[in-house]
């Protein structure tokens, strides 16, 4: 008999599927869980498991109907963690902020909808850097997350809380968003797997925007498998959502078990990855890594990306003039927190500064500066212009290889606090998985070691866009080798 706690969702699946488990038992147990050290490891906003557990009985009931009728659901009796950016009917949607401590969404997101359908079962939402501003989940309003692999680290940002959730074992899937990294790095810091989509392949209806052109919605997982089985419920078309791709996703999970090796496929090492400021011990899981998909059959290289360094400057003038256009819309007038004041202007004030933390204003203040009349072609259009740059380099490197593959962070899992005080080596965190926003490509991360202290380090590898069947055969049969 499986154990509840080991098992891997697509497992969870079968066995509620076939009737062998009942989602009202999986649900409580996994619900017990998190009450018993949710409070601990902080990942959680607002949890409440007898809400969790009654808002789940009409979910019960529609697996029940399902499994009566002989019907299969991808995610029957599934639970999984949902980050608090996205709209969930009914359920209050805060953000990781005060300003929205209150805000009780009206509709579902489509990636809701479609996991509802899917047979998920929700299992609270997940603390979070507030409005996703963050690389260590210490932006939130509710306080830092903890990693479960050491209490004293960070779990990353700014899903932290998902990532560190499915670590925990508090569910065996959670839904997490990225903008510059967000779900890679949590995901590297915290030993689990997390995979960005393409941009466009997953609807983006029903998430609060970051920035419009680099967020994406994807899995947290603890096996590549469960990513696919996640992904494949996710992804596809959504007339809702302007930004959305009508590229034809074909269903990914049957075609697991005919991967057998990586013959024919090139790998492409990123030489700027490996220079300075890249942790030893780091470089040398990856470097090790390197050599398990050569046995796999993969021919790998090394390649260059000559405007790498200039990654960093571009995602953060383009995201934080996205973000103060974006956040434009929360002043204290249509919803969230209320300031006071007898002029509209004073309104304005004291319901930004009361509802927005640090962060978030220093990025609205960067991104307003970035747009202003005097330094939108200095910053804004420059980075503009060097994003296609980089993108153009990247599909010319995609011409000669299947696969890139580079540390997913420079470090493992930093202390809580040490950089706080430090914007640039916050920011610098993302310094590897800003790219693939950047050119909009599929990238995931995968355990691929500890270092010295037993923190985990992870293994990024990134494919062309919309290659997603591509990425996921090198990252499971990588995943395979190391069993």
């Amino acid at each position: 008999m499986l154990d509840i706690f080991k098992a891997e969702a697509w497992e969870i699946a079968d066995a509620v599927n076939q009737g062998i488990w009942n989602p009202s038992d999986v649900a409580a147990k996994y619900a017990d869980q998190v009450e018993l050290q949710y409070q601990e490891l902080n990942t959680h906003i607002n949890w409440d498991k007898s809400n969790v557990l009654n808002a789940a009985e009409k979910q019960f009931d529609y697996i029940a109907a399902a499994i009566k009728a002989k019907k299969t659901l991808p995610l029957a009796g599934v639970p999984i963690v949902i980050k608090d950016n996205l709209m969930t009917k009914d359920s209050i949607t805060t953000c990781g902020s005060k300003f929205l401590e209150n805000h009780r969404a009206a509709y579902d997101s489509t990636v809701i909808e479609k996991l509802r359908s899917a047979g998920a079962i929700f299992m609270g939402r997940s603390n979070m850097d507030e409005f996703a501003m963050g690389s260590s989940n210490e932006n939130s309003a509710w306080g830092p997350v903890k990693n479960p692999v050491n209490k004293t680290r960070v779990p990353g940002g700014s899903s932290g809380g998902s990532a560190a959730s499915v670590a925990a074992s508090f569910a065996p899937l959670a839904i997490g968003t990225d903008t510059g990294g967000s779900i890679r790095q949590p995901a590297s810091f915290c030993g689990v797997v997390g995979m960005k989509p393409s941009y466009g392949l997953v609807s983006r209806y029903g998430l609060v925007a970051f920035a419009s052109s680099f967020d994406q919605i994807g899995p947290v997982s603890k096996t590549v498998k469960d990513s696919i089985l996640l992904f494949d419920v996710i992804a596809g078309h959504d007339e809702k959502d302007s930004t959305s791709s009508k590229t034809t996703v074909e269903p990914i999970s049957a075609k697991v078990d005919s991967w057998k090796d990586l013959k024919g496929m090139k790998v492409g090492l990123v030489e700027e990855c490996f220079s300075d400021g890249l942790d030893s011990e780091v470089k040398g899981s990856v470097q090790q890594s390197i050599e398990s998909l050569r046995q796999c059959g993969a021919e790998v290289k090394t390649v260059s990306i000559p405007s790498f360094s200039y990654g960093t400057a571009v995602y953060y003038i383009l995201t934080t003039a996205e973000a103060s256009s974006n956040l434009s819309r929360f002043d204290g007038v249509r919803f969230g927190k209320r300031g006071t004041g007898d002029r509209l202007e004073d309104l304005y004030l004291n319901s930004r500064s009361n509802g927005f933390g640090r962060e978030v204003k220093q990025r609205i203040m960067l991104g307003t500066y970035a747009l202003s009349s005097g330094y939108y072609d200095a910053y804004y259009q420059k980075a503009s212009r060097l994003r296609e740059l980089i993108t153009r380099e990247v599909e010319s490197i995609f011409n000669d290889v299947d696969l890139l593959v580079m540390p997913t962070s420079p470090s493992t899992a930093f202390e809580i606090g040490q950089k706080s005080r430090d914007p640039m080596s916050m920011y610098l965190s993302d310094i590897y998985t800003i790219i693939a926003n950047i050119t909009k490509t599929p990238a995931i991360s995968i355990p691929c070691g500890e270092d010295s202290s037993g923190l985990p380090i992870g293994l990024q590898i990134m494919a062309p866009r919309f290659k997603e069947e591509t990425l996921f055969k090198g990252a499971y049969l990588y995943e395979q080798s190391r069993k």
